[in-house]
């Protein structure tokens, strides 16, 4: 009789991890679907970011950054900086656009959430500010995902500063 309920509950763990084991391959090819007709639209996956709902994708193509619902026109990029719980930690201002930025805009209130919870955000400053929000997951996770996003939005800047140089328009005065 004992073998007969351990082989019992042996066989519902059984059911249950393959359960689970396909719940996990469902949710990679929903993950890959959606990263296929990134890819077929002509954009790429910049960073993977967790969020309460899921994973949020930073997206980019040849014209636009993607956050959520917001477009992000990369010409008229002029700022981005890397928050952590809403301080400027590192930043890059385009050098192609005229930037009268006094520093912080105000308009992402600092959450304090303690200190063993620091939150990184990178702010993008175009028509609009985007605030991408790259949580307090993990120091290293949430610290790691901000600079992935900083680091793609300010190579896209530098090389639209590059390119508006060599085409000889002036450049204005750099401000970082």
């Amino acid at each position: 009789m004992r073998d007969l309920i351990a082989g019992l509950i042996a066989l519902g763990l059984f059911f249950f991890a393959l359960g689970l084991a396909s719940t996990l391959r469902f949710h990679r090819r929903e993950r890959q679907r959606e990263r296929d007709e990134l890819a077929a639209a002509g954009r790429s996956v910049l960073a993977e970011i967790p969020t309460r709902d899921g994973l949020e994708l930073f997206v980019a193509d040849d014209v636009q950054f993607y956050w959520r619902n917001t477009a992000i026109v990369k010409d008229r990029v002029r700022l981005v900086r890397v928050l952590i719980n809403g301080t400027p930690l590192a930043s890059y201002s385009a050098e192609r656009l005229a930037t009268n930025d006094p520093g912080d805009s105000g308009s992402f209130a600092d959450r304090p959430e303690g200190i063993a919870h620091d939150r990184w955000d990178v702010l993008i400053r175009a028509d609009a500010d985007t605030l991408v929000e790259c949580g307090s997951v993990r120091e290293r996770v949430s610290q790691a995902l901000a600079r992935r996003v900083f680091d793609a939005v300010r190579s896209d800047m530098e090389h639209r500063d590059k390119r508006t140089e060599s085409n000889g328009a002036p450049a204005l005065e750099h401000a970082r």
